[in-house]
């Protein structure tokens, strides 16, 4: 589990990828859709998907000529267990929280990168 907590984590570390969850709450988008609120490339928001994917965050699937992006909110299951076991505490700061993560983990927070 540990692995998977660790995928996880690094597709959520990044603020465009939470963005993107964000907006697939609503319902499921295109990839040009999904791509055209943010000032980047196509094959940017591309990677950011293809990372938000191999995490089981999202799936995506060709309908047509067209590649569309679904949430699957199942995935943050042992993830949100994980942060349940800190409710026994204050609760967390998360700004706390990220700079320790950017500490221990450096470089672990861009589009480029699998984890």
């Amino acid at each position: 589990m540990s692995h998977r907590l660790d995928i996880t984590f690094h597709a959520l570390a990044d603020p465009t990828r939470r963005a993107i969850l964000s907006m697939l709450l609503e319902d499921d988008m295109a990839v040009s859709d999904v791509a055209e609120p943010f000032e980047m490339s196509l094959a940017a928001v591309s990677k950011h998907l293809g990372i938000l994917s191999r995490a089981g965050l999202i799936s995506q699937e060709r309908r047509g000529r067209v590649k569309w992006c679904q949430l699957e909110p199942d995935a943050l299951r042992d993830a949100s267990i994980w942060m349940q076991s800190f409710g026994q505490f204050e609760a967390v700061n998360l700004d706390a929280f990220e700079k320790f993560l950017a500490t221990e983990f450096p470089g672990n927070d861009t589009a480029g990168q699998d984890g």
